[in-house]
C-alpha cells in the first residue's frame, strides 16, 4: 500500500515579527458606555423598587360593564371558532384573523402552564373603555383595545351577541 506524505501543519506567523495587532472590534470608550448605561438603567430600577414608586402606563381601574365566557379553538393557521361556555358555537371563522391570533396566544400560555383542556376565557368590557380578555385558568390577560380599532371591534362583536 502507498503511503501518502504528510504535509506539516502551516505554522502561524508570530505576531512580534512585523505583524500588525488585529483592531478591536468595539472601541473602549463605546464599551465603557454600553456599561454605563446598563448600570444606570439597573440603579434607577433598583431606586424605583425600593422607593415603592407607582407604576406608569397601568390601564386605571374601572367598573366592568358587560362581560362574556367563551371558548376560543384555533383550529389551524387561520381558522378559529368561538362558542359559548357550554360548547354552543357562536361563531367559524375561517378567516379567523386577530380572533385566531389571540386563540393562538391562550393555547401558548396554556401550554407553557401545562393546561391540556380547553376552559373558557372571560372577555369584558369596563366603563372607561377598556376590553379585556383574561384567561381563569392562568391568569394571562390581554388589553384588546390596545390592538387597534379593528380587532377590538372584532371582540365587541363576540361580547355583544346574545
Amino acid at each position: 500500500m502507498a503511503q501518502h506524505p504528510v504535509s506539516p501543519a502551516p505554522q502561524r506567523p508570530d505576531a512580534k515579527a512585523g505583524r500588525k495587532p488585529e483592531p478591536e472590534l468595539i472601541p473602549k470608550p463605546l464599551l465603557r458606555a454600553m456599561i454605563g448605561i446598563a448600570l444606570l438603567s439597573l440603579a434607577l430600577t433598583t431606586y424605583s423598587v425600593l422607593t415603592k414608586r407607582p407604576h406608569e402606563g397601568v390601564p386605571a381601574p374601572g367598573n366592568v360593564v358587560a362581560e362574556k365566557m367563551v371558548i376560543l379553538k384555533d383550529i389551524d393557521a387561520r381558522h378559529a371558532t368561538v362558542a359559548d361556555a357550554e360548547g354552543k358555537i357562536l361563531l367559524d371563522l375561517p378567516e379567523g384573523g386577530f380572533v385566531d391570533v389571540m386563540a393562538a396566544a391562550v393555547r401558548r400560555s396554556r401550554a407553557v402552564a401545562r393546561i391540556t383542556d380547553n376552559p373558557p376565557v372571560r372577555i369584558v368590557r369596563y366603563d372607561n373603555g377598556r376590553l379585556t380578555m383574561e384567561d381563569p385558568a392562568t391568569g394571562w390577560s390581554a388589553e384588546l383595545y390596545a390592538f387597534g380599532a379593528d380587532s377590538k371591534a372584532a371582540f365587541e362583536r363576540i361580547l355583544d351577541m346574545k
